[in-house]
C-alpha cells in the first residue's frame, strides 16, 4: 500500500513499518469517509465535536512518532544549538496554498490541506529552550521580590510557583496532545479554550493576550529608552532614545518563525547571563547605588527607616531578614512579590510554541530544560543580590550597583535581551491579530505564503508603532502594565491551564467503549450528553487512569487559588498605579528622561 506522502518525505523509520501501515489505512479510510472535510469547513466551526479533534490529534500524533528525531540523536548538546528543521519537499510546496480562500480549499485534497499545516511546524525543542528562557520577564526583578520578602518566604514562594508553572505547563501540553492535528491545527492559545468552552472563550483570551503583548511590546521600548538615556548620560533626547528601539524592533521583528527566531533567542539567554554576573560583581565589590533608595525595596519595608540617612549623613548597612519584613503598605509587599509571580508568566505563549513543532511532543522536554535553568540561575541571582544589598535592592537590579561603569554594562546587555524579547512579544502579537483578524475575517492569505509575507513586513512596523505611540502617550506607563499584567498574564499560566485540564479530561474519559468520532460516516456516536457525561468523565475516568480524578480535584483548588491571587495582584498594582498617578501624570513625549534625577 502506499506511504502517506508526509510519511515518505520525512523518511520514516524501517522498524516502524506496522505503525506505517496503520496510518496509511487511516489516511485511506479518511479519503473515502463521509461528512464534512476539514478543509471545507469554516474556520473556528462550532459543530466540530471534541471526539472528532481526538480523532484526528491521534493521528497526528502516530505520523509524528514515525519522524526520525535528529534532536534525540544529538542528545542535550540539541538544546544548547537548536537544529533545523528538514520537512520534506511536499510539505515545503503546500506552504504556498492559500487555505483561507474557500475557492481554493473548495478543490484542494486532504493531503494538500494537512501538508499546508505542517509547513507551519518547522521548530525543535532546542529553539523551543531559548524561546521561553528568552520570554520569561528576567531576573532583574528577583532581588527585589526578596527584599520585599525576605530569605524563607522568598525561596518558598519561588519555589512552589516554579513547581506550578512546570506543571501548567504540563496541562497547556498534555491538552494540545489531545485536540491539535494535521487536520485542525492549533494556531494560539483562544483556540484550545475554543475547543473546549466554545466562542466566548477564545474571544476572552485573543482580547487578554492581544492587549498583553502589545503592552509589553511598548514597556520594553520605553525601558529600553530609559536605559539608553543614561547610558548616553541624558545628553540625548528621551524620546528619541524610545524611537530608536522602536525602529529596532522594525527590524528584528521581520523574523517569522520561531525556528529562525530561536537562533536570536540564543543570544538573548547569554546576554541575561552575562549582565548578571557583571552586576554581582558590582555588587560584590562596591557599596549599593544610595541615589536610587527612594525606588528601594527598604522604602515599603519598616516604614522606610532601614534606609533612612543616620544623624552622621551616612546610610544604614545592609540588613536583611530571615522571615517577612515588617511593612506598612501592603500593596507594595504584594508587588514586590508578584515580581516572583510573573517571572514564570511565559505560558502565554506556549501553546503558540507548540504550534510551530515538528514534534509537539518534544515541547516538554525543551519546557522541563528551561524551566529548570530560569529556576536555578534567577534563585542563585535573586539570592547573590540580596544577601549583598539587602534593603536598598531596586528594580531592575543592576541599576542598584554603584559606579556608572557597572551600570552602563548591565543597562547595555540588558536592553539588547530586552529588546530580542520584544521582537518576540511582537512576533506572537502579530500572529494572534493576523490570524483571528485579517484570515479569519477579510481572508487574508496565510503567513506561508507570499501575500501572507508581504502583509507581515508591512504590518511588524505597524505594530511596533502602536506599541511605542500607546506606551509613550499613556502617564505612568509601567503602573499602568502591573495592572494589566495582573488582569491578564497571571491567568496565563495559573488559572487558564487548570481551567482547560479539567474539561478535556472530562471530555475525554466521559467517552465509553463504543463511542466516538466514525470516520468512514463522519458521524460522532455518544449515548448521553450534558452533565451526566461531565460527572463520569471527572469522577470516573476508571481504574487504570484513576489518577485523573484526584488531578482533577487539586486543578479545582489550584483554580480557585489563582483566581484569589489573581485579585491580590489586581489591587496592589492599582494602588500602586494610583499612588504613581498622584505623584507624576507626565507622558513619554519628553526630551528629559524619567531617570534624570
Amino acid at each position: 500500500m502506499a506511504q502517506p506522502a508526509s510519511v515518505l518525505g520525512d523518511r520514516g523509520d524501517p522498524r516502524l513499518h506496522e505503525k506505517e501501515r496503520d496510518i496509511a489505512d487511516a489516511f485511506e479510510a479518511r479519503a473515502v469517509r463521509g461528512g464534512v472535510h476539514p478543509q471545507h469547513r469554516p474556520l473556528h466551526d462550532s459543530s466540530v465535536t471534541f471526539e472528532e479533534y481526538n480523532y484526528y490529534a491521534q493521528l497526528s500524533r502516530a505520523e509524528e512518532d514515525t519522524y526520525t528525531d535528529h534532536d534525540r540523536e544529538r542528545g542535550w548538546i540539541s538544546l544548547i544549538f537548536p537544529s533545523k528543521s528538514d520537512a520534506g519537499e511536499a510539505v515545503k510546496d503546500a506552504a504556498a496554498v492559500n487555505t483561507s480562500d474557500k475557492n481554493v480549499t473548495a478543490g484542494i485534497t486532504d493531503d494538500e490541506w494537512t501538508n499546508a499545516s505542517r509547513a507551519l511546524r518547522t521548530a525543535t525543542r532546542g529553539a523551543i529552550f531559548y524561546l521561553i528562557t528568552t520570554d520569561i520577564l528576567g531576573p532583574f526583578g528577583l532581588p527585589y521580590a526578596f527584599g520585599t520578602m525576605g530569605w524563607g518566604p522568598g525561596i518558598a514562594l519561588y519555589t512552589v510557583f516554579a513547581g506550578l508553572a512546570i506543571y501548567s505547563g504540563y496541562l497547556l501540553w498534555d491538552v494540545f496532545m489531545g485536540l491539535d492535528s494535521f487536520h485542525y491545527p492549533i494556531r494560539h492559545f483562544g483556540d484550545l479554550g475554543f475547543r473546549l468552552y466554545g466562542p466566548w472563550m477564545r474571544y476572552l483570551i485573543n482580547v487578554l493576550q492581544s492587549i498583553q503583548l502589545i503592552l509589553n511590546v511598548g514597556l520594553i521600548v520605553i525601558s529600553n529608552g530609559e536605559a539608553l538615556s543614561q547610558v548616553a548620560k541624558f545628553k540625548l533626547c528621551f524620546i528619541v532614545c524610545c524611537l530608536i528601539w522602536a525602529i529596532v524592533g522594525f527590524l528584528v521583528g521581520q523574523i517569522r518563525t520561531l525556528q529562525k527566531f530561536g537562533w536570536i533567542a540564543n543570544a538573548a539567554v547569554w546576554l541575561n547571563l552575562i549582565c548578571m554576573f557583571i552586576s554581582m560583581g558590582g555588587a560584590a565589590n562596591g557599596p549599593p547605588n544610595y541615589a536610587s533608595v527612594s525606588s528601594s525595596a527598604g522604602q515599603i519595608i519598616n516604614g522606610g527607616i532601614s534606609v533612612q540617612k543616620l544623624p552622621d549623613n551616612s546610610f544604614p548597612p545592609v540588613q536583611t531578614s530571615g522571615g517577612l519584613p515588617h511593612s506598612d503598605s501592603f500593596a507594595g509587599t504584594i508587588s514586590g512579590a508578584m515580581n516572583a509571580v510573573f517571572a514564570y508568566g511565559g505560558a502565554m505563549v506556549f501553546p503558540e510554541f507548540m504550534a510551530e513543532m515538528r514534534r509537539p511532543k518534544d515541547f516538554l522536554t525543551g519546557m522541563w530544560a528551561a524551566q529548570a535553568f530560569i529556576y536555578f540561575w534567577y534563585m542563585f541571582y535573586g539570592l547573590f543580590m540580596y544577601g549583598y544589598q539587602g534593603q536598598y535592592v531596586v528594580n531592575p537590579s543592576y541599576l542598584g550597583v554603584s559606579g556608572y561603569a557597572v551600570q552602563t554594562a548591565g543597562n547595555v546587555f540588558a536592553f539588547l535581551s530586552a529588546a530580542i524579547a520584544a521582537a518576540l512579544y511582537g512576533n506572537i502579537g502579530v500572529k494572534v491579530l493576523y490570524n483571528s483578524i485579517f484570515v479569519e475575517l477579510f481572508r487574508f492569505p496565510p503567513l506561508t505564503t507570499k501575500g501572507g509575507k508581504i502583509a507581515w513586513v508591512v504590518l511588524i512596523p505597524i505594530y511596533w508603532s502602536v506599541a511605542f505611540i500607546l506606551a509613550a502617550s499613556i502617564p505612568n506607563f509601567s503602573g499602568l502594565t502591573s495592572v494589566v499584567a495582573s488582569f491578564c498574564i497571571l491567568h496565563f499560566t495559573y488559572s487558564f491551564p487548570p481551567l482547560f485540564a479539567i474539561a478535556f479530561w472530562a471530555k475525554k474519559f466521559g467517552m465509553q467503549e463504543g463511542e466516538g468520532f466514525q470516520p468512514e460516516s463522519g458521524e460522532v456516536v455518544r449515548r448521553d450528553s450534558g452533565f451526566r457525561r461531565f460527572i463520569r468523565g471527572f469522577f470516573f475516568p476508571g481504574f487504570a487512569t484513576s489518577k485523573y480524578f484526584y488531578m482533577n480535584v487539586f486543578n479545582i483548588i489550584y483554580l480557585l487559588g489563582a483566581l484569589a491571587l489573581a485579585g491580590l495582584g489586581s489591587y496592589s498594582s492599582i494602588e500602586t498605579l494610583k499612588d504613581a498617578f498622584a505623584s507624576s501624570v507626565t507622558t513619554s513625549f519628553t526630551c528629559k528622561s524619567p531617570v534624570d534625577n
